[in-house]
């Protein structure tokens, strides 16, 4: 098979995932058509035209840019089939009915290309039973790809082949949607919900029962199951509601149709909840209805009261004690919670003991090793660990006896022993079931490697597992400098790379001397330097924190030379004789976003939040900011006829003045933050490979850092004319009186200060008025409430 190129998509199905799917795709610039049945009334394509209009309300936003919602083609399954020949991938994403799926395929079956890949997007059944309606040459192209919602944020899909599945066609979609679509591919088996939302929702089911069992409310449940158990935030009763209950229903009823006793020891916890049966009756679906097991009414959250079938105030939260249990060590956390008295501590016991011995008892059906159990559960569920991951952390062989004792004495929720490859053989001699040779796969009896595929080679660092020793980012390649503010250190001896080790990547004193360090070294040589960091945080900004005790003992002096070399420092970076690339993943904010459109290039995940929030503490911009915005108007109005440069500052300045925020990488580029040039990644593991080979291809071209250029401002008629939006803001209770002080401060280095308008001024200049209003803010009382206030609570103070 040759390389597998999508040049278009097409999506069966404008419900809720296909939209969705559809969305971000076009996030990825893939082109798709979005197909569903002919509206009986009005337009043909009315029932996707909704879809698609919907998808610019819905909250996350599926959609980087809401724009690009008009990207999405349109079509209907009476008058446009003949598109599907044109597509290379077409998933199939209608309801979760088998024989409405098997019609559609007969239908479409005549139109599909003879290299095209089909793809059913369900999240249960039987990818096998599916293919049976295909015609035989299509069959070898088919598979079942299960995206979680909400595509563009959950990190897992899923791939199940069929018997007939051909190997190539399957590699090739999982290096398409791995690179391409920036997601965690899993191989799962065709087995009942394949292997996530197996024992996913089997985990929440058992998990309910353990909350009748115990007598537990919704609200405390959530508190124990969230964060505090490295689960996601949500916990479990709002995740469900996120889910959608009538979603969790089907899932549900999957389980009860293709399962029994005699496939499934923990069949008889599978029964619908008798709250969730009455949720359903009541048409509380959850998120989707705005009322679920939880129901928020302005401010105020309720839950659900089984009893009254009422909603009654939530807010209740779980013992502290057990707070401080779930920071324990592994082993110790489980030791205690197993032996504690309370119901809250043997609570979290039992859903723990619970999910352990479901998954020993299943990894042969669902999964192919261990390791596939974990990332699934970490990539479809926000799990910080994987059961297996937690368990061998604990101590293999403690936890597997008190497991089986539980099981023994009858605590546990069925009777069925752990597998005996738990406690003899390879794994037992390993201490669990991750090594550094691969994870257990219990069909073969072997420690099974992570899959080679050449989309893989582009992942530095790739995700791993507890136990496989996976080489580290903070320890890898070749250090040349480390203090405890940065790492500098190389792959190749060809490219240098700067890590920033302090908290939030604040960016203080060693920081900025290491950068400096960094571009010197870069200089003298290497091919260039890229900044990049192994976690979701590029910089959070300035170290607000570390600059407080030389503000109280210096005043305003001690800050402002401390704000020059951080000045110097970016334009260091910017007039470096070798390409400086920024690798953005996660937060760039106020300095952390200047140290970024200082940089020759910008590489950046697609799930990046940029901006200038210095707002929110009361300060300006003051690393080189605001001088950014100002040239980047200059250089946007000298490729327009316009002379005028005001009409090219206004977004650059509302952006900063309004401390917005770039929430995708997408909207960064349109908010100035990102050039048409940068390039976005859609996968977080692939950005310093591509920034690494970014800064090769630059110096390769000849690099040559850009002239230092005088450009012209807006000067006193620019500051005058937004002085009266911001009165008008102001005086209509929009913005405090602070703001309008603040906003004018950032109006008046934009615009280059009283001079006439056109005067051409350097960076210098303008960052020294930045100084200047960032120095002169510090000493003002209504900043350093915001200042205290942030650093106290973390959230902004409006006054």
């Amino acid at each position: 098979m040759s390389r597998f190129q999508v040049k278009k998509v097409a999506v069966l199905g404008a419900g809720v995932m296909g939209a969705q799917i559809a969305a971000h795709l076009v996030n990825v610039k893939v082109p798709v058509v979005l197909f569903d049945l002919p509206a009986k009334e009005g337009p043909k394509n009315g029932i996707v035209t909704k879809a698609i209009d919907n998808l610019k309300k819905l909250k996350p936003a599926p959609l980087g840019v809401a724009d690009d919602a008009a990207l999405i083609g349109q079509a209907n399954y009476e008058e446009h089939l003949e598109q599907l020949r044109e597509c290379d991938l077409i998933i199939e994403a209608i309801a979760e009915r088998m024989d409405w799926k098997l019609d559609l395929y007969k239908k479409i079956a005549p139109f599909i290309g003879p290299n095209t890949i089909v793809a059913s997007n369900t999240s249960g059944l039987s990818i096998t039973k599916l293919s049976e309606a295909l015609p035989e040459e299509i069959k070898p192209r088919f598979c079942g790809i299960h995206f979680f919602n909400p595509p563009r944020y959950m990190a897992l899909v899923e791939l199940i082949n069929t018997p007939t599945t051909q190997a190539s066609y399957l590699d090739a979609l999982e290096g398409f949607v791995t690179s391409n679509l920036g997601k965690g591919v899993v191989r799962a088996k065709d087995s009942p919900n394949f292997i996530a939302n197996r024992v996913g929702i089997a985990g929440m089911l058992t998990t309910m029962k353990e909350v009748e069992n115990f007598g537990l409310t919704f609200d405390v449940v959530d508190d124990l199951t969230g964060k505090k158990l490295g689960r996601a935030s949500s916990g479990t009763f709002r995740t469900a509601d996120v889910v959608g209950l009538d979603t969790m229903a089907h899932v549900i009823k999957t389980l009860q149709d293709t399962l029994s006793i005699e496939t499934d020891p923990f069949y008889e916890s599978f029964a619908t909840p008798t709250v969730l049966k009455t949720l359903l009756e009541m048409g509380n679906l959850g998120q989707k209805t705005k009322a679920g097991f939880f129901k928020k009414v302005g401010r105020d959250v309720s839950r659900f009261d089984l009893a009254s079938k009422e909603y009654v105030p939530a807010g209740q939260k779980a013992d502290e004690v057990y707070g401080r249990m779930l920071k324990k060590p592994a082993a110790e956390r489980l030791k205690l919670l197993r032996n504690a008295e309370g119901k809250e501590g043997q609570f979290l016991w039992a859903i723990l003991r619970n999910s352990f011995h479901y998954a020993a008892i299943h990894l042969a059906a669902i999964a192919d090793n261990a390791r596939d159990v974990d990332f699934c559960m970490r990539w479809g569920f926000g799990m910080k660990q994987g059961p297996f991951e937690l368990w061998q952390e604990a101590g293999w062989l403690e936890v597997a006896k008190m497991i089986q004792e539980d099981i023994d004495a009858g605590r546990a929720l069925c009777k069925a022993p752990l597998p005996d490859w738990v406690f003899k053989g390879p794994v037992a001699e390993a201490g669990g079931v991750h090594t550094p040779a691969g994870s257990w796969n219990p069909s073969t009896g072997t420690f099974a490697p992570v899959r080679l595929l050449p989309v893989y080679e582009r992942q530095h660092f790739p995700e791993s597992v507890l136990g496989a020793n996976a080489p580290k980012a903070e320890t890898a390649g070749k250090t040349v400098f480390e203090d405890e503010s940065i790492r500098l250190w190389t792959l190749d001896d060809e490219v240098l790379i700067a890590s920033i080790k302090t908290k939030m990547h604040a960016i203080g004193g060693g920081v900025i001397e290491g950068l400096l360090q960094a571009q010197e070294l870069a200089e003298k040589g290497y091919k260039g330097l890229v900044i990049w960091s192994p976690d979701d945080m590029f910089s959070a900004g300035a170290d607000l924190q570390g600059m407080m005790p030389a503000f109280i003992m210096g005043g305003a002096k001690a800050i402002e030379g401390a704000e020059a070399e951080l000045q110097n420092a970016m334009l260091k970076l910017r007039y470096s004789n070798v390409p400086v690339v920024s690798a953005i993943r996660g937060l760039a904010l106020g300095g952390g976003c200047e140290l970024a459109v200082y940089s020759s290039k910008r590489v950046a995940a697609m799930e990046s939040y940029i901006g200038l929030v210095e707002v929110g503490v009361g300060l300006v911009p003051g690393a080189g900011g605001l001088t950014y915005i100002a040239r980047r108007a200059a250089e946007n109005m000298a490729l327009s006829t316009s002379k005028d440069v005001l009409p090219f500052l206004t977004e650059g300045f509302t952006a900063a003045a309004m401390a917005k925020v770039g929430t995708s990488a997408l909207e960064s580029r349109k908010l100035g933050y990102l050039l048409d040039s940068d390039i976005v990644v859609p996968h977080k593991d692939e950005l310093l490979f591509v920034a690494i080979n970014e800064a090769k291809a630059l110096f390769t071209g000849g690099y040559r850092a850009p002239h230092k250029r005088s450009f012209p401002v807006a000067g006193r008629s620019g500051i005058a004319t937004i002085r009266a939006q911001l009165v008008n803001m102001r005086d209509g209770g929009f913005i405090s009186a602070h703001d309008f002080h603040i906003g004018l401060l950032i109006a008046e280095v934009v615009c280059g200060g009283q001079v006439d308008a056109g005067t051409l001024v350097t960076e210098e200049y303008l960052m020294a008025m930045e100084r200047k209003a960032f120095c002169g803010l510090l000493t003002h009382p209504k900043t350093q409430e915001r200042i205290m206030g942030m650093m106290s609570t973390g959230k902004p103070v409006r006054n």
